[in-house]
């Protein structure tokens, strides 16, 4: 499993903070079973945030830098491809004033 970002970690624990004080203020509850369960909420929100934030796509570059870095397997022998042949083109004359 891929380590979580910068980004990741911040919304969530972001969202998990203000989550929080707004279900506790809105819900004005003090009991500990309510605010175990707001709790928990919370924390299942701010999992789901940081889970869907977008994770940066490594560039075409350094993807197949370590695509053919972790290839396990010997490389392909590729085919030697035959040399293009120069077709000559004749030579048109120009037609000349009489």
């Amino acid at each position: 499993m891929p380590r979580p970002t910068v980004a990741q970690l911040t919304y969530g624990s972001c969202t998990v903070i203000f989550s929080t004080l707004a279900m506790l203020l809105l819900s004005q509850t003090s009991s500990g079973p309510g605010v175990a369960v707001i709790a928990i909420a919370a924390l299942g929100l701010g999992l789901l945030v940081a889970m869907t934030v977008p994770v940066p796509r490594p560039s075409p570059a350094s993807a197949s830098a370590s695509a053919s870095a972790s290839a396990s397997a010997p490389p392909v022998r590729q085919q030697a491809q035959p040399e293009p042949v120069p077709v000559p083109v004749a030579s048109v004359r120009e037609p000349t004033a009489s």
